[in-house]
């Protein structure tokens, strides 16, 4: 029997805790030639691409999530995801495999649940990062650039509330992120400051990597004047 390279994953919906499943790519058919500046990932075959199968949405309520999401749900929030999200929608799944335009849609809407469910500002800035990158792909440099600025500012709030402790972000990387972010979406000063950051942090950093290219992208900008 052929192995596909997608998979059917079951899942329960962290919200309202109705099963569903979910499209997957196997890990064995991933090949990532080379990490943009932004750490986005260039893979051999683009249309294996697993970037589009991480948020999963539940088909019952239309509450979106990724793996990074905690099981915790303030109170009253449950009551907010009722009125905000599950009352305008329609039933609609994103179960099979999918295009960009529905990888985007499933995205944002892990965005909006994550916005009401008030999850970290570093797991929103991951997600905007990640719709950026699909506009990227369809060649909508105009909304990648929209949802850059947004992930910069959640990076930021992310960075201002130590969101990275206890994650596999380092502070380095997050500060990184900043750095380039604020470069791509024009924010030369702010770009420049953070850099310096990531250098200075050298000593202390576990991120030597990081700290490399950041050293060659404050370089860039200089030269660029």
């Amino acid at each position: 029997m052929e192995i596909t390279p997608t998979y059917v994953k079951k899942m329960d919906c962290l919200h309202c805790k109705e099963k569903f499943t979910t499209t997957k790519i196997r890990s064995r058919f991933v090949r990532v030639t080379k990490h943009e500046s932004d750490f986005k990932p260039i893979y051999t075959d683009p249309s294996i691409n697993p970037i589009l199968y991480n948020a999963a949405v539940c088909p019952s309520c239309g509450f979106a999530f990724t793996d990074d999401f905690s099981s915790y749900f303030a109170p009253g929030v449950k009551d907010e995801i009722a009125n905000k999200i599950t009352s305008l929608w329609n039933g609609r799944s994103f179960g099979d495999e999918r295009s960009t335009d529905e990888g985007i849609e499933a995205y944002k809407l892990a965005l909006v649940s994550a916005t009401v469910k008030k999850e970290k500002p570093l797991t929103m800035a991951g997600i905007a990062l990640r719709i950026a990158w699909l506009y990227d792909d369809l060649k909508d440099f105009e909304s990648g650039k929209r949802f850059r600025a947004v992930s910069r500012n959640l990076y930021t709030e992310a960075y201002s509330n130590g969101d990275h402790a206890g994650t596999q972000m380092s502070e380095t990387r997050v500060l990184y992120l900043i750095a380039e972010l604020s470069h791509q979406v024009g924010d030369k000063e702010e770009a420049i400051r953070n850099f310096s950051r990531v250098i200075e942090s050298q000593r202390t950093s576990t991120d030597p990597q990081v700290i490399q290219m950041a050293k060659e992208r404050w370089q860039e900008i200089r030269e660029q004047g």
